[in-house]
């Protein structure tokens, strides 16, 4: 899959939004899953959302309605646009395949407070 770089994070209040955005660098990037995972402090990691090379999309119940992943497989790029940011959102984001493979990018934290 190549090096994932994931950026956008950062702090924002309680109902504002953050896109955030993942560079990758594998050749096959188009052919693969991709996904958007977070870990809070004291917590698993977890799906966020996904979505297939072929473009379908599946999201973690808690953020249904309020987050959108989309993809450009000609700049190698995934997104998560997130809405309606709560308190509950804050964690580090990670951009992984998906299902995942065991390579992460680096992670940017979100941090979603008043």
């Amino acid at each position: 899959q190549g090096q994932l770089v994931e950026s956008g994070g950062g702090l924002v209040q309680p109902g504002g939004s953050l896109r955030l955005s993942c560079a990758a660098s594998g050749s096959f990037f188009r052919f693969y899953g991709m996904g958007w995972y977070r870990q809070a402090p004291g917590k698993q990691r977890e799906l966020v959302a996904g979505i297939s090379s072929g473009g379908s999309t599946n999201y973690a119940d808690s953020v249904k309605g309020r987050f959108t992943i989309s993809r450009d497989n000609a700049k190698k790029m995934v997104y998560l646009q997130m809405n309606s940011l709560k308190p509950e959102d804050t964690a580090v984001y990670y951009c992984g395949n998906w299902p995942p493979a065991g390579s992460w990018g680096q992670g940017t934290q979100v941090t979603v407070s008043s």
